[in-house]
């Protein structure tokens, strides 16, 4: 007898084979999970000098860009223009103006990288030097400080008093266990070095590399587009590669305008604090601009170590540097950030605080840093979704248009406000108070009339 193929059979065996790698692929999370986590680390290992040059190439591209269609582009249309003869060779300067501008981008940033270790991080050198040294002077000043407000005041003497015998003994208990792990720590500074080097080596390779994908940006995007085009429906296809510019003008937009931001903030802030005379404005400024890379808390997180800093050298310093910080918030927040950045996320206060929340709790200081990008291209995402089935059903995309509504006619999609027969909830929640108030009076008219 003659075998009949049915289709259906190739359906269950896809469909079994599916369960079971579901069941071997679940029996390794829950309990092989550590011995997974090793080998997806070791595997971050090996390719981390690729995924240093992605991060790498897609940080450059901007610069890279800019260069090209601002600088070099005008520039070649003005000799194609005097020599005729070379319209020819199209493509072949277009090329030349690719390389010029990687080779401009990456001798701007060896040149700020030089700057950097250069001037910065002596004085950053120098100003922990000058903490160390000159830490008992600045106790004594503070204590001194303190010493004299507390005498004027017994009341918040006594408050202070009674912090320090109750939270003393326990900073004794924790440095007498600290003491003993000096030499554990000496050990992981030193791994840890090695593991600097590495990533040093790491990043090297990365620069090689993404000097190789921004040259060759064009061909890598269009053999992306072509795997799309194979392996997917049309319609999917069209729908990720637009997803994927929506992440990529969202998320880079973000990353990329906010480290620019951050920079100048940072110029500004030494410019500043230098004028105002304040201890370790390098130092200072360092803090305040990497910190303002987190968004909305930022400043205030780079504004604390700061603050107590000064307060050590000068309390009246402090005072007018925590002004400072204010008003260059304000500067940031009003007039700065809204330049360069624009409406890039999309997301109001409450999505920024609840991103970073979530984000730094999950990740730490990563997650307040990409919380915000990362949260926002899902809502955005998420906002197509919704406004393209709502278009579909024909229904209005305004959220102001669903205000009121009683119900949506299912034939023409309409949307019916509420009857104005109908109490709103502040006059439902009245009604009930008046409810309660006239059973309240009942029940005392019926204990009269029994008394009676």
């Amino acid at each position: 007898m003659k075998f009949r193929w049915d289709k259906k059979y190739l359906y269950w065996g896809v469909t079994a084979l599916l369960v079971v790698i579901g069941g071997i692929s679940f029996y390794y999370l829950i309990f092989q999970g550590s011995s997974l986590k090793n080998n997806l680390l070791g595997l971050l290992s090996i390719i981390m000098p690729i995924v240093d040059g992605l991060v790498l190439a897609y940080l450059l591209w901007p610069i890279v860009s800019f260069l090209e269609r601002r600088l070099l582009y005008p520039a070649k249309d003005m000799l194609t223009a005097r020599f005729p003869a070379w319209k020819k060779r199209e493509s072949k300067l277009k090329k030349y103006c690719r390389g010029i501008s990687i080779l401009l981008t990456v001798v701007f940033v060896l040149f700020v990288l030089t700057g950097f270790f250069r001037f910065v991080i002596p004085q950053l050198a120098f100003s922990v030097q000058s903490i160390v040294s000159q830490f008992d002077v600045y106790v004594s000043n503070l204590t001194g400080w303190l010493q004299e407000i507390l005498a004027n005041n017994p009341d918040i003497e006594k408050m202070v008093n009674d912090a320090i015998k109750t939270y003393y003994p326990k900073l004794e208990d924790w440095m007498s266990h600290l003491i003993p792990q000096m030499n554990n720590l000496v050990k992981t500074v030193s791994l840890s070095m090695i593991g600097v080097a590495r990533a040093l080596w790491n990043l090297v390779i990365g620069l090689i590399i993404s000097i190789y994908l921004l040259g060759n940006k064009e061909r890598f995007l269009n053999q992306l587009k072509k795997m799309t085009y194979a392996f997917l429906t049309p319609q999917a296809a069209n729908s990720l590669i637009s997803d994927a510019r929506l992440i990529d003008r969202t998320f880079g937009g973000f990353i990329n305008g906010k480290i620019l931001d951050s920079v100048i903030i940072g110029i500004i802030c030494f410019f500043c604090v230098s004028i105002m005379k304040l201890p370790y404005p390098m130092l200072i400024s360092v803090i305040i601009g990497v910190t303002n890379i987190i968004p909305f808390f930022g400043p205030f997180i780079g504004a604390v170590p700061c603050a107590f800093l000064i307060l050590m050298v000068n309390p009246w310093q402090c005072l007018y540097f925590i002004i400072f910080v204010f008003i260059l918030q304000q500067f940031d927040g009003n007039f700065l950030g809204p330049k360069i950045l624009g409406n890039s996320t999309g997301l109001s206060g409450f999505w920024v605080i609840f991103s970073i929340t979530l984000f730094s709790g999950l990740m730490g200081v990563a997650g307040m840093i990409l919380g915000v990008p990362v949260f926002a291209v899902f809502y955005s995402l998420m906002r197509r979704k919704i406004n393209n089935n709502l278009e579909q059903k024909g229904m209005p995309t305004d959220s102001a248009q669903y205000a009121n509504i009683h119900q949506v006619d299912v034939e023409t999609m309409e949307l019916i406000k509420q009857p104005e027969g109908n109490p709103s909830h502040e006059e439902a929640a009245w009604n009930w108070k008046h409810l309660f108030a006239r059973s309240g009076k009942a029940k005392k008219q019926d204990r009269e009339e029994s008394e009676k």
